[in-house]
């Protein structure tokens, strides 16, 4: 009979990565990730993650080389139960996703999707570093937690940005990164219909690809470029022939309201990047129709004194929104930055020597989407168990809430004594599970978006 951490561990792969897998593939899933979440090598591969499971010499490995390159499972459908998963604790909530990329640093002469890409974090205004590797688009679900403080992103879609020249050297059809973001976008909005989707992204992926003709129930929160051309609502007074006119006067540009003195600045309170802080900001009501069509936004300049940019100007989709929302909900989405952290550093997100096109586009969702399932089981009541004890850290006493490292070691505590062949057993032995380890689940806190 499995414990009631594992059984749990064992009920979420069951309702998320089964429907998507045959009977064989699921058992080689669960061996790879009991596997990949123990690995403590400098890089995690397949061959590294049987190590770890005690599965080394007692199954070849070519059966689980064969699970991402030859399988027939697809990471989106893993994504739909997962998002369906996550749905059901939000209730009647408005469910809130963010959308960025990340590059994995990889080399080799043939490893499928390779490119240049410029790398965000290390390049500057003035200098560019560029970096060979795949570049991932990935659109992530913004969840509450009990145990932490902040939103933490939990990845369900991927995608495999391609630059110009490799799609050329390989007769490929080239696709923008905001073109998969719009895909990804469309996907989960058909998963989730008649439910409000709240969307945050940087200035990268506000424009028209992303933004043109979406349902009225997607509600974008973005950055604005500092010299956007603003127009006011067209005017419905008087008698006019042709079309009717989409836009209306020309507004101040934002640096240029910004800078108006006859506009003053106001103050507000907000929690941004887990600090309470007093913003000073302006606020406008208008177009911007290049971008974001004939729609009117909430627009806020806010003054970064203490920054080398004078102003940050963000705005949403929807006008009836208040400065503060707008501005704590986009602070939020720098916890897709922390997966993006956490899943290279400590599951070997960027690590995989996959080079077959199968292989390269299931490995890193395999590795994104395992993130998603041990928080969720963090979640669902593996935080309460004494497994999840922090250690004694006499210097660290100011620590309140559970990062994923703290994820990651309660889940090599329930695994590591397990033997992976005797799954089998212990999923037949889930239905004889007492209702104790299920009472626990149910008093776990609901996740709140």
């Amino acid at each position: 009979m499995p414990a009631p951490e594992l059984a749990s561990l064992l009920l979420i792969l069951e309702g998320i990565f089964r429907p998507a897998l045959t009977q064989p593939s699921f058992m080689n899933l669960v061996t790879l990730v009991a596997g990949w979440v123990q690995t403590m090598a400098p890089s995690h591969t397949v061959t590294e993650s049987l190590l770890a499971a005690h599965v080394a010499g007692r199954r070849h490995h070519s059966a689980f080389h064969r699970f991402f390159s030859r399988a027939t499972w697809d990471p989106d459908t893993i994504g739909y139960w997962l998002v369906q998963r996550l749905v059901d604790r939000l209730g009647d909530g408005v469910l809130r996703v963010v959308i960025d990329d990340t590059i994995a640093s990889k080399k080799g002469p043939h490893v499928f999707g390779l490119g240049t890409h410029v790398d965000p974090v290390r390049s500057t205004k003035r200098y560019r570093v560029f970096t060979f590797g795949h570049c991932w688009v990935v659109l992530a679900v913004l969840c509450r937690v009990p145990f932490s403080h902040r939103a933490w992103a939990l990845p369900v879609l991927f995608r495999l940005y391609r630059n110009k020249k490799e799609c050329t050297k390989n007769s490929a059809a080239y696709r923008k990164k905001t073109e998969l973001a719009r895909e990804m976008l469309d996907l989960l909005c058909r998963w989730v219909a008649d439910r409000r989707i709240e969307v945050t992204a940087d200035s990268a992926y506000c424009n028209d690809t992303v933004t043109r003709a979406l349902p009225p129930r997607v509600v974008l929160f973005g950055a604005m470029r500092p010299d956007a051309v603003l127009t006011a609502l067209p005017s419905t007074s008087g008698a006019s022939t042709g079309r009717p006119r989409k836009r209306g006067e020309t507004l101040p540009k934002p640096t240029a309201f910004a800078e108006d003195p006859d506009e003053p600045w106001l103050t507000c309170i907000a929690e941004v990047y887990g600090r309470l802080r007093t913003v000073r900001y302006k606020t406008l009501c208008g177009q911007w129709y290049r971008a974001c069509g004939v729609g009117e936004l909430r627009v806020v300049i806010v003054a970064t004194p203490k920054g080398a940019i004078p102003y940050r100007i963000f705005f949403c989709t929807d006008a009836s929104i208040n400065v503060r929302t707008i501005l704590e909900t986009y602070a939020e989405r720098w916890g897709i930055e922390v997966f993006f952290r956490d899943a290279k550093q400590m599951l070997g997100f960027a690590d995989s020597p996959a080079r077959t096109r199968s292989a390269v586009l299931r490995t890193a969702p395999f590795v994104g989407l395992v993130y998603s399932v041990l928080v969720l089981w963090f979640v669902e009541g593996a935080s309460t168990s004494p497994l999840a004890a922090l250690p004694i850290r006499p210097w660290y006493e100011h620590k309140r809430g559970r990062c994923f490292a703290d994820v990651l070691r309660a889940a090599r505590r329930v695994l590591g004594p397990l033997d992976v062949f005797d799954l089998a057993r212990d999923f037949n032995n889930l239905a004889k599970v007492e209702a104790a380890p299920v009472a626990a689940r149910e008093r776990a806190p609901d996740i709140a978006a």
